[in-house]
């Protein structure tokens, strides 16, 4: 995966297939401590611990169209490769918790991407599913939450073209103030 954001997309969409009804997406940029922090957590079936271990190998999937299940190693790799940290926990019936740091300024981090379009094609396929989106640079916060959207659109579907305009244009805004201002 080029950029983050398709790692995010990635295990958002094994969150759905989990039977996730909320996804928690929560990035931190931390300048100063030379951090970003990428978290993911769902309230999915879970996994237990042979599952988890799994999880982390490229070989294995719990799809039955394709045989590999490159997803989270791939994550793996990226975090270690820019110096950071991955975790994941889980129990049955319980959240999932996807965490991973990188080292902000080193070469080998992935660029963000295109969060802001990455969100919107994830709320227009699974508009049914509460997604919070937060995100923040240097102690500034941007909060996105399809709950919050529901309410201003009313009967208005998340997947129309209307609201996927609407969501990246938002989230777009969002960032850039954020950024700005910190």
């Amino acid at each position: 995966m080029r950029d983050l954001s398709l790692h995010i997309l990635d295990i958002a969409e094994n969150s759905v297939e989990a039977g996730a009804r909320r996804i928690g997406i929560r990035i931190v940029e931390n300048h100063r401590r030379d951090r970003l922090t990428l978290e993911i957590v769902d309230d999915g079936r879970g996994m237990d611990r042979a599952l988890r271990e799994r999880a982390r190998d490229p070989f294995f999937t719990t799809k039955k169209e394709r045989r590999i299940g490159l997803g989270l190693p791939m994550l793996v790799r990226a975090a270690r490769a820019a110096g950071g940290t991955f975790s994941l926990s889980s129990h049955p019936g319980r959240k999932t918790k996807v965490r991973a740091m990188f080292q902000m300024s080193h070469i080998d981090r992935q660029p963000l991407g295109d969060i802001a379009q990455t969100l919107a094609v994830l709320i227009a396929g699974h508009p049914d599913i509460d997604i919070r989106y937060v995100h923040k640079v240097d102690g500034w916060a941007y909060v996105f939450d399809t709950k919050d959207l529901r309410v201003q659109l009313g009967a208005v579907s998340l997947a129309t073209p209307h609201a996927t305009t609407l969501i990246t244009k938002d989230i777009h805004d969002g960032l850039t103030r954020i950024r700005r201002i910190s």
